[in-house]
């Protein structure tokens, strides 16, 4: 690279220009090839306008108004971060035979409603339950099957699923029934 002040351009008295001896400017330089770049570093706005009117189409042209302006503009980029670890992937185990949930490092316990229709529900993950299959399911009688008993218990188990802080929480579906869903990948096992 070559820096010549005052010679770059005989209409501009004074002025630095800097430009590559070796490149072209045909057109057929690849991205990698260097090319001719005039910098120019004037404080009046008027000035720079005039050097862009006369240098249009003569090469790529930098104008700025100081050099702090130009070192921020040509300052190397900072470097990449260093990649980090994936964070591990929290994983709800629901744990039958003490009847608790954990996630990481956290557990609640679970009622023995809470522990089935969590249960019923972790069986098939993707599956809409009805309020129907639900009530039969967890409370186990044929003949009442009361919409108001699995919303209460899905009302107080999303809470704990959500003080555990799991990305697993229960989804009504409307006019369906509900369905477990996982909003951060979280992997449901049965302990």
């Amino acid at each position: 690279m070559t820096t010549r002040v005052g010679q770059g351009c005989p209409s501009i008295p004074g002025g630095a220009v800097a430009e590559d001896d070796e490149a072209t400017v045909d057109g057929a330089d690849s991205a990698d090839e260097p090319f001719p770049l005039l910098i120019a570093v004037t404080l009046s706005p008027a000035e720079r306008i005039r050097l862009a009117e006369r240098l249009d189409g003569i090469a790529p042209l930098l104008l700025v108004a100081d050099l702090d302006e130009l070192r921020r503009l040509i300052a190397a980029p900072p470097p990449p971060e260093a990649a980090t670890e994936p964070v591990p992937v929290a994983t709800l185990v629901i744990d039958s035979a003490r009847s608790t949930a954990r996630c990481g490092t956290r557990e609640v316990a679970l009622t023995r409603l809470e522990h089935d229709l969590l249960t019923c529900l972790t069986t098939e993950p993707v599956r809409v339950w009805s309020y129907a299959e639900l009530h039969r399911s967890v409370w186990r009688d044929e003949g009442r099957e009361r919409k108001a008993d699995v919303q209460s218990l899905v009302k107080r188990l999303r809470r704990k699923l959500h003080d555990l802080g799991t990305g697993a929480t229960i989804d009504a579906v409307r006019g369906v029934g509900l369905r477990l869903t996982d909003h951060q990948q979280a992997r449901v096992e049965r302990a």
